[in-house]
């Protein structure tokens, strides 16, 4: 396995910004050519990066037979767009290395928890956005490998209006959250070019209402966009696997009949991607 770190800076971003992949070794022996990969932004409120939204997923995808790697993006007291711009920039490094990685490069979905929803999101409706071009130094036609194959959102925050959790987008925008509050509000931005979506959410999400994930839902439904949605009737945030694996301190994270997230993730990636 290549378990690489690769420290990820553009204008903006703190010291400690990297990407860590997970990698599986290539057999000639098996009949596996490449795979898909999996680019998880854990959650934390643009404040932090979560653990228990890391490497416990990376090791589900590795599970399934897909490759995986963990941005830890930066949070406040950056701003906006520099957590965007480093996710495209790792996007853009794994684009790079796919043939040496065996990677499948249609198959290399994004995925986002909470914040890092947003996150995830962002770029999956801004991916064509020229700043990014002109902050990694690529040409605009190049735009297109920035764009995520598919999305993967657990209880994602998408909107700044009134289901909006507000410390989220005040970590990401500070000063500029009047100037920015509409354009960050995802559910506006989504247009048909926004990637495949994979969704869940609990009914009783007490910091991230459901409603950011219904909004989304129904703007990638508008738009054409394919969307696969799962509403729990229970479960607080922040749930990460829902079992003991990613159990907080506080004992508060477990929650069984959410567990089957993560196969029906499976389902819909190998019935999206893999077949």
């Amino acid at each position: 396995m290549l378990n690489l770190t690769f420290p990820i800076q553009v204008e903006g971003s703190l010291p400690e910004t990297k990407l860590i992949t997970y990698i599986q070794d290539y057999y000639e022996e098996v009949a596996i050519d490449t795979r898909p990969l999996v680019l998880i932004c854990p959650g934390g409120g643009y404040v932090g990066t979560s653990n228990r939204e890391g490497e416990a997923l990376a090791m589900q995808f590795l599970a399934m037979g897909y490759h995986a790697a963990v941005l830890k993006y930066s949070c406040a007291p950056a701003v906006y767009p520099t957590a965007l711009t480093e996710l495209a920039a790792s996007m853009l490094l794994i684009r790079q290395n796919v043939k040496e990685w065996h990677v499948n490069p249609d198959q290399i979905i994004v995925l986002g928890c909470s914040a890092g929803g947003h996150l995830a999101a962002s770029l999956g409706v801004f991916w064509e956005e020229a700043f990014l071009a002109e902050a990694l130094n690529i040409k605009s036609s190049e735009l297109k490998l920035l764009r995520p194959d598919g999305m993967i959102l657990c209880y994602p925050v998408i909107t700044s209006g009134e289901f909006a959790h507000r410390g989220s987008f005040q970590n990401l925008l500070q000063d500029r959250e009047e100037e920015l509050s509409e354009k960050m509000s995802l559910e506006l931005q989504v247009s048909p070019k926004t990637p495949p979506t994979f969704i869940w959410h609990t009914y009783t999400d007490g910091a991230v209402p459901v409603e950011n994930s219904l909004l989304f839902v129904s703007a990638l439904r508008k738009a054409g966009v394919s969307v696969e949605f799962h509403m729990y009737p229970e479960g607080g945030h922040g749930l990460s696997l829902a079992n003991r694996l990613t159990c907080n301190r506080g004992g508060d994270a477990v929650q069984e009949e959410c567990t089957s997230w993560i196969s029906l993730v499976h389902t819909w990636m190998e019935h999206r991607f893999v077949k």
